[in-house]
């Protein structure tokens, strides 16, 4: 941040998804901060860190988002910059690659002369439409499942230490897990295009951190569901996590499409798994709970799944366990 000026406008559109009939996108409309993902060094560290959360966004602009088609969208965002569009279009299937990716961009679409707009207000975006290669879907956790995170430490301290003391281009990833989800992508023929769902409690404020993760680990190209502050701060008791909803919106969105459930055994997705695998018992192929150093939890996994047989369920310790069961059964080559 310049404290002498303001800094220029920027548009951060979040990856999302949809269907032939179904136009879904988010974003967020921000001063550029300037970070340096790849950037070392303790104090490059904290002012990086310190940047991602004290956002200065841009509430209440207009927006425009143009298709390939020069189908234009408009949108205001709210009080904190997010926008969101949820249209019924026809024909976006059309418009995607053959991976199924809609290519959009984004722009303001009024707003204020003297503010100067990065990329001369040109921002892209991609939303995934599964296409007709998909045999089915994946959707994945991220802490502690494809990046080391420490949500099962003692008052969450790792997660704190691992967030602000490491810049994203030195995380590495858990092992195998980017070999893994590559066959899960390209299935049992080894030229699919079965589509990748990145879902975790994360903050939006971390989307671009993660997502450059995922683009420096090599991992297949998907949708990033996270969360906003609101939600982490005004959840009431009994109410579902935010990545519950998430992935059941993504059931609901395709309802002919089986899903691999994968997470950890650290937290709640082996409860939020089971949950989804009996409203949607069609729908759910396989979970994989990556185990956790934690015994407690553990032993408390490991009880929830002693006698369920109504779908495949592994518990792994190492990913060529993981793929050597996806192998036998018929997911990957």
């Amino acid at each position: 941040m310049n404290w002498f000026k303001k800094d220029p406008l920027q548009i951060v559109v979040f990856q999302s998804y949809g269907t032939d009939t179904h136009f879904y996108m988010r974003g967020r409309a921000l001063e550029d901060e300037t970070i340096n993902l790849e950037q070392k060094g303790l104090f490059a560290l904290l002012i990086n860190s310190w940047k991602r959360f004290e956002t200065d966004e841009i509430k209440h602009a207009e927006l425009k988002i143009t298709l390939p088609n020069h189908t234009v969208l408009k949108t205001v965002t709210d009080d904190h910059g997010y926008f969101k569009i949820d249209e019924q279009l026809e024909g976006l299937n059309a418009m995607a690659n053959d991976e199924g990716w809609l290519k959009i961009e984004a722009s303001y679409n009024n707003i204020d002369v003297n503010r100067s707009i990065q990329n001369d207000n040109r921002f892209p975006g991609e939303l995934l439409i599964p296409c007709l290669k998909a045999d089915f879907g994946v959707i994945s956790d991220i802490d502690d499942t494809i990046i080391h995170t420490g949500v099962v430490s003692t008052l969450k301290w790792k997660v704190l230490l691992n967030s602000i003391f490491k810049n994203a281009a030195s995380r590495i990833p858990l092992e195998g897990a980017a070999d893994f989800y590559h066959k899960l992508h390209r299935g049992k023929s080894g030229n699919n295009a079965n589509p990748i769902f990145y879902v975790s409690h994360s903050p939006w404020n971390l989307y671009r951190y993660l997502a450059f993760f995922l683009k420096q680990n090599t991992f297949p190209k998907g949708p990033i569901l996270l969360r906003s502050f609101k939600d982490i701060f005004s959840k009431k008791s009994g109410d579902r996590p935010r990545k519950h909803i998430e992935i059941m919106n993504i059931m609901k969105t395709y309802p002919n499409l089986k899903f691999i459930l994968i997470g950890d055994s650290g937290e709640h997705d082996a409860d939020i798994y089971l949950d989804v695998a009996s409203e949607f018992p069609s729908q759910v192929a396989a979970i994989y709970l990556r185990s956790v150093t934690h015994k407690k939890k553990m032993q408390r996994v490991k009880s929830l799944f002693e006698n369920y047989n109504q779908i495949p369920v592994l518990l792994v310790n190492r990913s060529a366990e993981a793929i050597e069961h996806a192998k036998s059964h018929g997911f990957i080559a």
